[in-house]
């Protein structure tokens, strides 16, 4: 998949998010880069940025190809990542970000 298509799923996903929640997303910056620094992420929340810079949310476009079925897959993969790096500059930690992920999808089950 080129970066540009990548970036339009996380766009996606951002757009995706609940409205009370994109409105607090103000002094956050989102970007896609390629590969993580470590090689089981697929995203990664930066805050308390110096000099009072955004924060900032990075979604990595290679891990989540390598773990996509298809790419329907990989759009849910990529919403999954956003919601959960997006819970962590809400102040959530790994335990509550996990738990609103479950909710979410026993919410999305038909």
């Amino acid at each position: 998949m080129s970066p540009q298509a990548f970036d339009a799923l996380a766009e996606q996903a951002v757009a995706a998010l609940p409205l009370r929640f994109r409105r607090r997303l103000k002094n956050i910056v989102i970007i896609v880069e390629q590969e993580p620094p470590k090689a089981d992420l697929l995203g990664l929340y930066e805050g308390g940025q110096p000099f009072g810079l955004p924060d900032r949310i990075t979604i990595y476009q290679g891990p989540h190809q390598r773990l996509a079925r298809n790419p329907s897959h990989l759009a849910q993969l990529v919403a999954e990542t956003v919601f959960h790096e997006v819970g962590h500059a809400f102040g959530l930690n790994e335990r509550e970000v996990l738990q609103q992920e479950r909710r979410l999808r026993r919410s999305r089950r038909p």
